[in-house]
Parts: C-alpha cells; structure tokens; sequence
C-alpha cells in the first residue's frame, strides 16, 4: 500500500473537517472559566465576574430604590428603572453561577446602557426627563457602572479569546 492510499483515522469525536465559523462563536461564547488552560486566568475570570455582578446588583438596588422613591410616577423613566433594577439583578445572579462569556457580554452592555442612559438624561433629555447628577446616587451610579462594563467586558475579552485546556475542546 503506497502512501496515497493509507487513510489517517482521527480519534473519536474530531473530524478532519474545520469547524464552522457559526460554531466556533457558539463555542467561544458559552465558554466558562474551567474551559481555560491557565490556573490563574481562570481564577481571575471568576473573580471579575462576581465583582461584576456585585456592582450590577449595586446599580440594580440602586435604581430600585430609585423607583420606590418617586421615580415610578415618571412617565417611561419609572418602568426603566424597575426593569432595569430587576434585570440586574437578575442577570447578575445568572453570571455568579454559569459565568458564561455571552452573561460578561450581556452584564457589561447592561451597565454601558444604564451609564449612557443617565447620561443622555442629564445632558439633552431622555424621553422628555431632565436628569442631574447632583440627585441622590447618580454620581455613583455611573461610576460604578462604567467599572463594572469595564470588568466584565475585560473578563469577557480573556474568556473568550485565552487558550482552552485540551480536555475543554472535547
């Protein structure tokens, strides 16, 4: 048998064809942390996502505080507010136990919306309400939201880019 005619048999479970590029996204964006060849960048993926999550809880209490305090009578404003209290939370529990690359992406757009949100209403206006940040809590609101885009965004950039461990790929 010449060398032309031999076949190489690959081991179960992988094929000679590449991975389609629809399947490589699905698989970088439900990475988790364990899927990580480095010992230390899986320890800080984790503890990036739960300071994240704790400051998108932070900015979640805070908006429903917010809303319990007078700002459920403003008309569009007050139903963001609740949605995005609870959101946060929620959203913030779901990426403490699955730490997932698509929850740092969906958490770290959470917290960039809710910032440009403030922003846009202190300076032109947001669905007819006019926004200071000298009211109660907006300065830390946004600042803790833009830290908190920052680290799950940058938890989310590692997790999906970092080299899997080989038992990870199968």
């Amino acid at each position: 048998m010449n060398v032309d005619q031999r076949t190489t048999r690959l081991p179960a479970g992988e094929s000679d064809q590449p991975d389609s590029f629809p399947r490589r996204a699905v698989q970088r964006l439900t990475r988790s942390p364990g899927a990580l060849k480095s010992p230390v960048a899986r320890w800080a993926i984790n503890v990036l996502a739960v300071v994240g999550a704790g400051l998108m809880v932070w900015s979640g209490v805070i908006h429903l505080q917010l809303w319990s305090e007078g700002y459920r009578s403003i008309a569009v404003i007050g139903p963001l507010f609740l949605v995005q209290g609870i959101a946060s939370i929620a959203l913030a529990l779901a990426l403490v136990v699955l730490r997932r690359v698509f929850l740092l992406v969906a958490g770290a757009v959470l917290m960039v919306g809710t910032a440009v949100g403030l922003l846009l209403s202190v300076t032109v206006g947001l669905f007819g309400y006019q926004e200071s940040l000298a009211v109660t809590d907006a300065a830390t609101s946004l600042t803790l939201e833009f830290i908190g885009a920052a680290l799950l965004a940058g938890a989310a950039a590692v997790l999906a880019a970092g080299p899997q461990s080989r038992l990870a790929r199968h």
